[in-house]
This record gives C-alpha cells, structure tokens and sequence, in this order.
C-alpha cells in the first residue's frame, strides 16, 4: 500500500467536513421547527442559508485540488446530530428545549470550527493558496455563528429554561 500523506489527509478531512456541512443541511430546519423562541427559528434558518454558501465554498475547494465533490461518512457529526435530536425528543415542549437546541448547535460548531481549522493550516502546508481564503471565510461564518448562539442563550434560551413551566 502506499503511503498516505498530508495531501490524502487534507482530502479525507475536506471530505469529511463536506459530508458534515450536507449533514448540517438537513438538521437546520429541523432545529428552526423544534425552535421555541422566534429568534432560535431565525438564528437556525438564517445559518442554513450559510451552510449552502459554505457547501459551496468547499465544491470550489475540490475543484482547485482536482478532485470530485464527495463526502465520506463522518460518524463524528452523525453523533452530534443523533443527541440533538435526542435533545428534541426528550425536551419537547419543555422551557429548557431551547437552550438544549442552542448546545447542540455549538457543538456542531465546535466541531467545524476545528476542522476547518486545521485544513486552513494544511493548505498553507501544501501551498493551496486560492483554498485558504475559502477555508477562512467558512471558519469566521462558524465563528460568528456561534458566538451569536451564545449571545442567544445568555439573554434569553438558559434563564427561560431555569424557570418552572
């Protein structure tokens, strides 16, 4: 077998944000749906919008490598999304749905914001110069993204999940 390098771990990785963010795609409206303030509805619709901006960002990526784009199962974020969902169930209709809603959503964020993260550094590695401002400009929306749902529950999802319904 041949040895892998830090070109097959930057497309594996590319890969596998790339079937997150499609995965993401298909939570959003979900999360909106389950939403019990009308802010959280927004706030989750509003970063569906960016994610199909952030898809299409990374199909450039593929395409500057000369690559197909695919993604590869990322059991990582399927686990993120299934206890989001868990959160739905178990919270629906519950004062603390939204502020469970708003967690899992970090999460989802964290895991990004880590990765792109990392191919951002592995693209300066490799000289993928015209990949790296695609790659920053979907860290800084995952950035911003979040620091707006923390925004979201400090002034409103955690003190209204604190009190009795």
């Amino acid at each position: 077998m041949a040895e892998k390098t830090l070109d097959d771990l930057f497309l594996d990785t590319l890969k596998d944000i790339y079937f997150a963010e499609k995965q993401i795609l298909k939570a959003l409206p979900k999360m909106a749906r389950a939403a019990q303030s009308e802010e959280g509805k927004a706030g989750f619709l509003q970063h569906r919008d960016e994610t199909q901006g952030q898809i299409e960002r990374l199909e450039q990526v593929f395409e500057l490598v000369g690559k197909a784009a695919r993604g590869k199962t990322c059991e990582a974020i399927q686990g993120i999304i299934a206890e989001g969902e868990e959160i739905m169930e178990e919270y629906k209709g519950s004062v603390a749905l939204d502020a469970g809603l708003i967690s899992s959503a970090q999460a989802v964020e964290h895991y990004e914001i880590a990765r792109y993260g990392t191919l951002i550094a592995w693209a300066k590695q490799l000289g993928l110069k015209e990949a790296i401002p695609l790659l920053q400009a979907n860290l800084a929306e995952e950035e911003a993204t979040d620091q707006k749902l923390t925004k979201l529950a400090e002034a409103s999802a955690n003190p209204k999940g604190k009190k009795a319904a």
